[in-house]
Formats: C-alpha cells, structure tokens, sequence
C-alpha cells in the first residue's frame, strides 16, 4: 500500500497543506489505496511535504508523484483531453502553486491574527511545548524569506491579496457553470485547483483571500461537489 507522509488534518480540510489535498485526490482518481503518516518536514527527501513510498520507492512534491502514479499504474489523468485543454490545464496548475499559493502562504504565516487561530493554534501540537515558540518563530522567517525571494513577498498585503484575488476570479472564469474545470469529469489539474481552493476556503480563517474565494458560488459548488464525491468516507487511513 501506498504511505502518504503529510502534515495532518486541518479546520474541516482534509490536510492543511494544498499539496497534499491534491495527493490524495489524485490517489483517489487513480483507485489507489493509501494510508497516511504524519510526516516532518525537516526530515522529507526534498524538505518539503507531501512525499510518498510505492514499494520501497520514496517520490517527493506532488507533481512528480503525479508522474510516478501515471507511469507505474498506467494512469491518464487527462484522458479525452485536447492538446489545447491539456495546455490550459497546465497554466491552472502554475496558477495556482506558482502565484496563489503564496499570496495564500502570506496570509496564513505572516498574518499574525491569522497564523495565531489557524497554523499556530492547531499545528504544532507534536512540538513540545518548551520549543513551540522558536520553531514558529523559525518557521515564519522561513516563510517570510521565501516569500521575499518569490517577489510576492516584496508587495504590502493588501497588493497581495489583490493578486490573489485576480488568481481566484481567473479560477471562476475557467470553470464556469461546468462541474469540473474540464468539463463532465475532473482531470490532472482538478486536483491541484480542489487542493487549492479548499484550503482557501474551508477554513475559517478571518483573511481576505478566503473572502475574496467565498464570494464565486461556482467555487464554493466546487469544493462542496468534490469534498462530497471523494472525501465523504475520509481523506485515507492514518495508523
């Protein structure tokens, strides 16, 4: 069986990372069984999560297992697809972990009101409590450097969640009245979109950016429609 090494569960979504919200739906669309376990960044292949092991063999960032499920299960996530949907579908998916993420990245980390009632009220509970201060402490920095080096960081907030804004409205924009950003399945870049939005938006976090998601019914309909369909029994198995 597939492991899925991640952060946890977070605030009504079924992980507090998009990228492994995206892992699990991509696992899900392929039938695949997996278990999860709560894994430590500081300790991951490419020090980042999710990462998983297949079989002994360990793939890190999920774009690449992606790549690894398609090629050792014979997986077509984008089956029926034309060159230029395929093509459409990949600029979603740098949408979203390229740009948006990181307007979402400051929002939760660097926010103080925010990252007090979310990432720093219900992420830390492993670390033992002595310690809790410096390793949030550390980690904002991180963040705030890494923020700075991607560009969006170098903007005051309310430019950031502008953009932001501008990311999710081009989301709405795609998908329109059509029930996957594809059409009448979802496809490859459904679940980086899902992974995405649902962790904008799910959790209630008092930040512009989930008000600015909040406010596209179509998005609201399609977290709700793909949380129903795949993650009504459960995000997998943790031991």
């Amino acid at each position: 069986m597939i492991t899925l090494h991640n952060p946890s569960q977070f605030l009504g979504t079924p992980d507090s990372s998009p990228f492994s919200i995206k892992t699990m739906l991509l696992l899900k669309l392929a039938k695949l069984s997996y278990r999860e376990r709560r894994g430590n960044p500081f300790k991951a292949p490419k020090g980042l999560l999710p990462f998983i092991e297949d079989d002994g063999t360990i793939v890190a960032d999920s774009t690449f297992i992606r790549r690894h499920i398609e090629r050792k299960y014979a997986i077509d996530f984008d089956a029926g697809l034309s060159a230029e949907q395929k093509a459409i579908a990949w600029s979603v998916e740098r949408l979203c972990e390229d740009h948006l993420y990181f307007a979402m990245l400051e929002a939760r980390w660097l926010d103080r009101a925010t990252f007090a009632g979310g990432l720093g009220r219900h992420m830390f509970g492993a670390v033992p409590a002595p310690l809790r201060p410096v390793v949030k402490a550390v980690l904002r920095r991180m963040n705030a450097k890494r923020l700075h080096g991607h560009g969006l960081g170098r903007h005051d907030k309310a430019e950031i969640a502008a953009l932001g804004g501008s990311d999710l409205d081009a989301l709405a924009v795609l998908l329109g009245d059509k029930p996957y950003l594809m059409g009448e399945r979802p496809c490859g870049a459904d679940a980086t979109m899902f992974g995405m939005v649902t962790a904008i938006m799910t959790p209630p976090l008092d930040m512009p950016l989930r008000a600015m998601a909040t406010r596209h019914a179509n998005l609201v309909a399609y977290r709700d429609r793909i949380m129903r369909r795949y993650f009504s029994d459960g995000a997998g198995t943790r031991p």
